[in-house]
């Protein structure tokens, strides 16, 4: 029974700190990189798919997205869905090929970026406590139910909170890593 409550509070964590990570993936630090486009979708013969199932996504340079597209009506499609998304680019067409040049950023935009890090990261940690909140209360209905002891709750209780405490930690290791990206010059 704990060591299920264990792995489901770990497997959420998991799940917490991957979501950080795809949002911190999102944001624009002046380097090209495909996965910039990750959320932007296209509508293609009637679904919604990402550009990267629709055209191909490449990085030319360290400030320069290239994507072709598979076929030639779908150029503008892409190019509006670009330029619509939340993202401030300013896509070039060329025949088949558009080209998204980042500009670089100012340090104004460092900083307001390096808060919005700071307010993922923070997310995440709260995701996570309340992945902890739910174990421990998973526990205290097993000792209601008289399923187990007072003194395994305490101890699940220890092992849920160190798995917590990694998980944290883990969190900020990344925040540390997209700040220091984002600042870096």
């Amino acid at each position: 029974m704990i060591e299920e409550i264990k792995k489901d509070a770990s497997h959420r964590m998991d799940r917490a700190i991957q979501v950080l990570e795809a949002e911190y993936a999102k944001l624009r630090t002046g380097r090209a990189t495909a996965s910039l486009l990750d959320h932007v979708r296209v509508e293609y013969y009637g679904a919604e798919l990402p550009v990267s199932q629709a055209a191909n996504v490449t990085v030319e340079d360290a400030r320069t997205i290239c994507i072709t597209a598979w076929e030639k009506s779908m150029v503008s499609v892409i190019e509006k869905a670009i330029m619509n998304s939340d993202l401030g680019l300013n896509p070039n067409t060329a025949g088949t090929v558009i080209r998204i040049v980042l500009p670089p950023l100012t340090e104004e935009r460092r900083k307001d970026l390096a808060k919005v890090v700071r307010h993922e990261a923070e997310n995440a940690r709260v995701a996570v406590r309340n992945v902890r909140r739910d174990a421990n209360q998973s526990l205290k209905d097993l000792v209601k139910e008289k399923e187990i002891s007072d003194d395994d709750e305490k101890r699940g209780e220890t092992e849920v909170q160190k798995i917590t405490d990694q998980h944290i930690a883990r969190i900020e290791e990344v925040m540390a890593a997209k700040e220091k990206e984002i600042l870096s010059v």
